[in-house]
């Protein structure tokens, strides 16, 4: 299966495309905004580098969030309409998700969802603990000492630092890596793909109503 992975959810602009478990090309940059100008460009890029045309494509699999609310709504707009354009399937994984899979063994993936909360979601060998949550962050420390139990832990994500217990690993990187997220993709029901909200945006219409 030919998949094209996508994150555009947090501070890193991220693509890949695999075959299989073959990494035929990716690409990744930092960036705290922009992510809707350089997507579709980086994913041109990356497709001609692995010298295939779209009509190759068997999947799409893009972050979905929690994370930034127009990053996540800019990967879920572009896989939904190249998978609408190309006839196959635009599935969504959880940012949280792709995050753990940075590495093995017990691994908590953790954003700072500011306000004095966090995002949370606590993996074993890419198996989930618990659901993704977002938590006050006097509660994410009970959760994960609670499911950690002593054992040794890797925290992935900004919120690391955060949740981060004498002699826990942690690991901060930018974004997702797009190979987790095509690999991840590859492995899941093709259910329509939709954003993860897990908090009410912050930014307000006049008059206090949220986007949509």
């Amino acid at each position: 299966m030919i998949v094209l992975g996508l994150d555009t959810c947090l501070n890193a602009c991220s693509v890949a495309v695999l075959d299989g478990e073959r990494v035929l090309a990716h690409a990744s940059e930092a960036m705290a905004r922009g992510h809707q100008e350089r997507l579709a460009p980086m994913a041109q890029a990356v497709m001609a580098q692995a010298g295939l045309a779209f009509d190759r494509l068997d999947r799409i699999g893009a972050t979905v969030g929690p994370g930034s609310f127009t990053g996540l709504r800019v990967g879920v707009a572009f896989a939904k309409g190249l998978g609408s354009a190309l006839g196959v399937p635009a599935v969504g994984v959880d940012t949280l998700e792709a995050l753990a899979a940075e590495t093995r063994g017990l691994v908590a993936a953790a954003l700072d969802a500011r306000r004095d909360q966090v995002y949370l979601q606590v993996f074993e060998d890419g198996h989930a603990l618990m659901a993704p949550d977002v938590l006050p962050v006097g509660t994410a420390h009970a959760r994960v000492a609670e499911l950690a139990a002593g054992r040794d832990l890797t925290l992935v994500g900004s919120g690391a630092p955060i949740l981060a217990r004498s002699g826990d690993a942690t690991l901060i990187p930018e974004g997702c890596d797009a190979r987790h997220v095509a690999r991840l993709a590859a492995a899941k029901a093709a259910t329509p793909i939709r954003p993860l909200y897990l908090r009410a945006p912050d930014a307000r219409l006049p008059g206090g109503i949220a986007p949509p």
